[in-house]
């Protein structure tokens, strides 16, 4: 008796017809992914070290989920002689924790021995540097800092908004090189209460920092904040600050100089008095340290 097979040699086509067509899809699929990674902008990364050049900002924010714990130390001038051991008997102090809410916003706080400060920040990468494609990194920063001295003149009324202060900054930076990387800062500092009867309320300024890599871990950063004349406080200085960035594994650690004594915008963008060429200045660090709060997902 002769079996018919027509049916088993139909079934096997269309196996065969099937196979072919997922195979041909997942090629197609994987033809698909690799032309959306293709389209994918090349970002540029690393402009800087970490979220600081020295004193301001840079456009780094620290990853989402990652908390960055940053001690900071100003000593008193060189110029202060052997007596204050060239300044090391004096010193001022921020603790500060930064942390990432997204890839692109990062908020923090902090607190200073400089008259007692508190200072809040948030910081939001609005466009990032694209290899052949866009040219620099701009980043929004907005903060808000409290001088909780207590009031020179505790006999008359007074109000805690006349220690609020605010400041504002566009950060401009373009990342030339492996080795070079250069940011624009203009920068106002709002004060509540002017500290005197002819000083602005809003100082008005333009900085501008850099980096230059010297080896793999090593980097030289820069940066000056020149106040515009005619909106800034009387007696005060431009800051000036040159640093030294070394990378020891999970920890960022800077030597620094500079003319300023505080470490908040107000601080040392519109307060600094000391002149940087006349011998006014301080020998500082930085310590960074970063912790993984929320795990990424891949």
């Amino acid at each position: 008796m002769r079996l018919n097979n027509k049916p088993r040699v139909v079934f096997t086509t269309l196996l065969v017809a099937l196979s072919t067509a997922g195979y041909a899809q997942d090629l197609m699929n994987m033809l698909d992914q690799e032309t959306e990674k293709q389209k994918k902008p090349d970002y540029v990364t690393a402009t800087f070290k970490t979220t600081r050049i020295i004193n301001g900002h840079s456009v780094e924010n620290v990853a989402r989920g990652v908390l960055d714990f940053r001690i900071s130390h100003r000593f008193g001038f060189l110029s202060s002689g052997v007596y204050e051991l060239f300044g090391l008997d004096q010193a001022a102090m921020r603790m500060g924790l930064d942390y990432g809410l997204s890839k692109r916003w990062m908020i923090g706080v902090g607190r200073s021995t400089y008259q007692k400060q508190f200072d809040g920040f948030t910081k939001y990468k609005v466009i990032s540097q694209v290899a052949d494609g866009m040219p620099v990194t701009v980043s929004a920063v907005a903060g808000m800092m409290y001088k909780s001295l207590k009031f020179d003149t505790p006999d008359r009324e007074n109000f805690l908004t006349s220690k609020l202060y605010y400041s504002a900054q566009l950060l401009v930076a373009r990342k030339f090189s492996e080795s070079l990387s250069l940011q624009l800062m203009p920068t106002v500092i709002h004060y509540n209460l002017a500290t005197g009867i002819n000083d602005p309320n809003d100082v008005f300024s333009v900085g501008a920092g850099g980096r230059m890599k010297l080896s793999r871990r090593v980097s030289l950063n820069a940066e000056y904040y020149y106040q515009i004349p005619g909106h800034q406080l009387a007696g005060t200085q431009n800051s000036l600050a040159l640093g030294f960035d070394i990378e020891t594994g999970g920890h960022v650690f800077q030597l620094n100089v500079t003319n300023s004594t505080g470490m908040t915008e107000r601080s040392f963008i519109s307060e600094t008095t000391g002149n940087f060429f006349k011998g006014d200045i301080r020998f500082g660090f930085t310590i960074s340290r970063v912790f993984t709060i929320v795990k990424p997902k891949y």
